[in-house]
Order: C-alpha cells, then sequence, then structure tokens
C-alpha cells in the first residue's frame, strides 16, 4: 500500500462541529465543540444516543457560552471530557461512568490549567488544549499551538488527581508548515509506546476565532523519549479534530476521524485513516 489512505467512512446526521472521538467495544463516542451532550454512536445499527452532561443540556451552544469540550480520554472505566481552557468558562472535566454512562462528577481545573501555563510561561491568549491521554496513571494534554506565539506543547501531568495534587513535566514541538502555515495539536492517543498525533495548519493567530483550514497532517511521538518519530500530511481540506484507534495488522494501522466543520449543521463526517506501520521521517 502507499504510506496511507484517507477515505469517508460514513456521516452521522445530529452531531455538529465534532472534536474528539473514542471507539470503544464496537460503539463511537463523541464529543462536540458546541454541546453539552457525550454522543454514543452505534456503529453496526447506526443508531445515535445522548448522554446528557449538564442540566438543559443542548446541541448547539452560543459560542461566548460554550464549555467547549475540546478533548475525551478513557480508561477501562470511565470517559474524561475537557474544556480547552482557552477563556473562563472552558475550565471544566467531567467524568462519565462507561458501564451506566451517567455523570461521575464534574471538575473544576481552573488551578490545574493555571498551573501549566505559568510552568510553561504561556500567555493565555496561546492555551488552547485540544488533546487529552490518560496511560496508567500519566496524563497527557496537547495545547493547540494555533495562538499568536504558535506554542504547541505537550503537558505532561503526573500525581493523586488533577486538581490540587500533581507535577508538570513540558514538552513543545515546533510542527512542520503546510502552504505556510504552522500546523498546531488537534487530537492525539497512545498505543503502546507511541502517541500518535493530529495536527491542523489553520490560518489564524487567536484560539478563539476560526481561520482559513490548508490541511492536517498525522504524526508519531516516541513516549520514552517525547521525540517525534514522523509526520505527514493527509489532507489539503479537512480540519481533522479527533483521532481514534479502529484496528491493526501485521503492516498497517488504522484509525477512525473526525472533522470539525465549524458550522451549526448537525452532521459529523468519519474517516478511516490507513498507516503503514513501516512510516517514519
Amino acid at each position: 500500500m502507499e504510506k496511507f489512505q484517507l477515505s469517508l467512512l460514513f456521516k452521522i446526521i445530529g452531531i455538529g462541529s465534532a472534536s474528539g472521538l473514542v471507539f470503544n467495544h464496537g460503539n463511537l463516542y463523541l464529543i462536540s465543540d458546541n454541546s453539552t451532550y457525550l454522543y454514543e454512536y452505534q456503529m453496526d445499527s447506526t443508531q445515535l444516543n445522548k448522554i446528557q452532561l449538564t442540566e438543559n443540556a443542548t446541541d448547539n451552544i452560543a459560542k461566548k457560552l460554550k464549555p467547549d469540550f475540546e478533548a475525551i480520554a478513557h480508561n477501562d472505566s470511565y470517559y474524561f471530557l475537557f474544556g480547552s481552557g482557552s477563556t473562563e468558562n472552558r475550565n471544566k472535566m467531567i467524568q462519565v461512568d462507561a458501564k451506566t454512562k451517567e455523570v461521575i462528577k464534574t471538575f473544576d481545573l481552573s488551578f490545574l490549567y493555571e498551573s501549566m501555563r505559568s510552568f510553561a510561561e504561556m500567555e493565555a491568549d496561546d492555551f488552547n488544549l485540544e488533546g487529552a491521554i490518560y496511560d496508567d496513571g500519566t496524563w497527557y494534554f496537547f495545547n493547540r499551538g494555533n495562538g499568536k506565539n504558535k506554542r504547541n506543547v505537550v503537558f505532561t501531568v503526573t500525581g493523586e488527581n488533577l486538581e490540587d495534587d500533581y507535577r508538570i513535566l513540558i514538552n513543545e514541538y515546533k510542527l512542520p508548515k503546510i502552504k505556510g502555515v504552522r500546523a498546531s495539536f488537534t487530537d492525539a492517543i497512545s498505543i503502546d509506546d507511541s502517541i500518535y498525533f493530529l495536527a491542523t495548519a489553520e490560518n489564524t493567530e487567536s484560539t478563539y476565532n476560526d481561520g482559513e483550514v490548508v490541511g492536517s497532517l498525522i504524526g508519531r511521538i516516541d513516549s520514552n523519549t517525547m521525540k517525534v518519530e514522523f509526520t505527514k500530511k493527509i489532507t489539503d481540506t479537512n480540519k481533522f479534530e479527533g483521532l481514534t484507534f479502529y484496528k491493526k495488522t501485521r503492516s498497517t494501522i488504522e484509525f477512525l476521524l473526525c472533522e470539525d466543520n465549524d458550522t451549526e449543521q448537525l452532521e459529523s463526517s468519519i474517516y478511516n485513516l490507513t498507516l503503514d506501520l513501516k512510516m517514519r521521517k
């Protein structure tokens, strides 16, 4: 095969501005940065279920009011949804029971987010978390470098909890440009000793306002050294914001991707991306 194959798999009606997804037990769990639902899409039956995250949950929230759920992580027992931290009302984490699909607790991560900014000496306008991974007691948070100073940073967080007992390490990356625009992290997942990530090149210097999308890429980081092993442009047009593991063979690995269309239209496209496991720089 070529080094990668990208194809549209299906569309889901009822979800707009998809910003993250998890494939688990044959179902897709999706978040939207415009919504206060966690969506469960049953791939066999194509049924879409909504898991209410807040009182008076809605599919489309005004931009200045939305909690901006941009990252979803999980373990065997729970899903964890994170606000981006790009404004004061976007600092929440919601923990959902994977079996009962009920909200367990809502956390205020304002102190953690402020600690991240302080430790990285990052201006508030550059802070915008768009990916999260939970890996056996270690958290990885991916700051999207679409602000003025293009700060693509991975925060590694360990400790007893994320509210007031943790330690932070940082790694900063200069990702490739696409058509002269620096790519910035939009999601990531952990597989064995590797971190696969998505990054989009969007012509903006704002973590709040959208810009022209000129492409997206996928890359891999060695989780032991935290060094980038490769990056590969996969599109000139799509703004991919969600990445999840799908299946693996001896020679290939497959992912499912979701696209943020930056509109109020309640329709989300799911793509299949197949990579050659031997891919390198």
